[in-house]
């Protein structure tokens, strides 16, 4: 039974929809069940997302995007207010851990949309036909 879904047009509409955490294939089930866990299946159009091994991969993607935007920070505290160390820290550390877990989930569904869009891991590719000419 193939259940009637608007598939993406491109990967950045895809990937937009998997950042919201929503399906990437319909756009209308939710992604994730608890915070970091997606369902097995989306609830509103059936899509198995069990192929899907983010493993560490978002994690890595938020600690390099969370680093290029605390190292100017840090060197603007350090060189304009003349901050010690301590003082850095404590401005900076929860800084970083909020920017981190604000962007884990996003970054997940990020990634399990790239899989999805380009059929890894046992995901079948799915396209949107192109109209005949």
């Amino acid at each position: 039974m193939q259940i009637s879904t608007t598939l993406p047009g491109n990967f950045r509409s895809a990937l937009m929809r998997g950042l919201r955490g929503q399906c990437p294939r319909c756009g209308e089930g939710a992604l994730f069940h608890k915070w970091l866990k997606p369902y097995n299946a989306c609830p509103t159009c059936a899509l198995d997302l069990t192929p899907q091994q983010a493993d560490d991969f978002p994690a890595y993607i938020a600690i390099f995007i969370t680093g290029h935007l605390v190292g100017p920070i840090i060197i603007m505290l350090a060189l304009e207010y003349a901050l010690s160390s301590w003082q850095i820290a404590a401005i900076l550390l929860p800084m970083a851990t909020a920017m981190m877990l604000a962007m884990l989930q996003p970054v997940k569904g990020g990634v399990i949309t790239a899989q999805w869009w380009n059929g890894m891991h046992g995901f079948v590719k799915e396209r949107v036909e192109a109209p005949p000419e």
